[in-house]
């Protein structure tokens, strides 16, 4: 009956520590290039493959907590937190609402600065703490 007690104590603990281990292995949030590589040179067509840990792809319009969707930022100044990613500039600011994480884009010859934005559902940036820049040569 005592053995019965002290475990039951334990059982709460135990709890703690596993949500406390499970928690510490959960990646920091961010987004990545999977390719092209930082500082590549590439082809005037480009295929860019877009990575994201610690959060979920969704759909434009979907406001589920700790989701959003990429956008990429072509040769264009970055996008501060909470503002709109623009829409009326589609060469520069590439939207991908539907879930997209690959795309194939055109650059012309010369060095492009690439910037893969996360957005919430309503294409809010989530500002620098979900945001990866990276420079190609194309040729």
């Amino acid at each position: 009956n005592t053995m019965r007690k002290f475990l039951q104590m334990l059982i709460p603990v135990f709890v703690i520590a596993i949500g406390a281990c499970a928690t510490a292995s959960q990646p920091k949030p961010r987004v990545f290039f999977v390719e092209p590589q930082d500082n590549a040179t590439v082809g005037q067509d480009v295929k860019v493959v877009m990575g994201i840990e610690g959060m979920e792809i969704k759909l434009a319009g979907d406001m589920t907590p700790d989701t959003g969707h990429h956008h990429l930022i072509v040769d264009a100044p970055m996008i501060a937190e909470g503002e709109i990613v623009p829409v009326d500039k589609p060469e520069q600011y590439k939207h991908f609402g539907k879930g997209q994480t690959d795309a194939a884009i055109r650059l012309a010859p010369g060095r492009h600065t690439l910037t893969l934005q996360l957005a919430d559902g309503a294409h809010r940036s989530l500002g620098e703490r979900m945001r990866k820049t990276i420079t190609v040569t194309a040729q």
